[in-house]
């Protein structure tokens, strides 16, 4: 597309790429299918009579959020065969993203997961509404249903969103403090400091996608999951550094194993002790975080 870099079309869609690829991987999950939608959402903009389109953000937040459903149709059939407990896509976040509340938290790692739990047109719904604000006439024209009905889904889908999401809102701080913590405590493999960060019902989910060895089922309880921890470390002969950065609008850890980036682990913090780990250790989900490509909407 550089090469035409004078071209109108071409113009607008660099313009607003940003903003499709975050609500393509908000609906999805995936950064790697994100990119196939905004290359289809691109085929099909370069056909578009731009002198008959009132409103062009608008008219490509449209394309994108159709291709979007039908690529989540695709992966329902994908992920029912996936090895183990599936996981987002990790992204590093820029600090524009980072710094708006409302859209870090509609990226973060325990929310995607939740989302996974609405329908397609349900998250498409959801996502336009919370997290970019638009219109219900709007997103009526991107999932193709009247704003009467679109008012409603968002209604259901917000019900259901909030009955599984934190109850309190966590600072950045919050959840880094917690981590440094559990980072302490796996450094030093004592397993009473690590039990004083975790809480009791704490939950972990690992991703290796089969590819990788992690735990195939969510590990519950704060004694299981110490036990799990420290026992995988101590097997562990190969050096391990563990380095704090930011993934999907919040702090997190990324891990090394004798150099090489082996996972990234982001967490779920309430009332200043951690309640999810969620591991990914799937070579083919780090793909953004080995290249230090980073989510912004700028």
């Amino acid at each position: 597309m550089s090469d035409q870099a004078s071209d109108p079309a071409t113009e607008t869609f660099v313009a607003h790429r940003n903003l499709l690829f975050t609500v393509a991987y908000e609906m999805l999950g995936s950064a790697a299918d994100a990119e196939d939608v905004l290359q289809e959402t691109w085929l099909r903009w370069v056909k578009v009579d731009l002198a008959q389109v009132r409103d062009h953000r608008a008219y490509l937040v449209r394309i994108t959020t159709r291709q979007s459903l039908n690529r989540l149709r695709t992966m329902k059939r994908r992920k029912e065969s996936y090895v183990g407990s599936w996981l987002p896509e990790p992204m590093l976040t820029a600090p524009d993203v980072a710094e708006d509340v409302e859209l870090a938290e509609s990226v973060s790692m325990a929310l995607m997961l939740v989302l996974e739990t609405l329908s397609p047109t349900e998250r498409a719904v959801f996502v336009l509404r919370e997290a970019f604000g638009l219109g219900y006439d709007e997103i009526a024209a991107a999932v193709d249903k009247s704003p009467v009905a679109v008012r409603q889904i968002a209604h259901r889908a917000r019900r259901h969103v909030d009955a599984r999401r934190p109850r309190q809102a966590v600072s950045p701080g919050e959840t880094r403090a917690a981590l440094e913590s559990f980072q302490r405590a796996l450094e030093t493999g004592d397993p009473r400091r690590l039990l004083e960060v975790l809480a009791p019902e704490v939950v972990l989910m690992g991703d290796g996608g089969g590819i990788k060895q992690a735990a195939l089922r969510p590990i519950t309880g704060a004694d299981k999951v110490a036990r799990f921890m420290i026992g995988g470390l101590s097997k562990n002969k190969i050096p391990i550094t563990v380095a704090p950065t930011m993934v999907n609008g919040s702090p997190a850890l990324l891990v090394r194993l004798d150099g090489e980036i082996d996972g990234v682990m982001a967490a779920r913090v309430e009332d200043a002790r951690i309640t999810g780990l969620y591991y990914v250790r799937n070579p083919e989900k780090l793909s953004y975080v080995e290249s230090e490509t980073r989510l912004t909407l700028r």
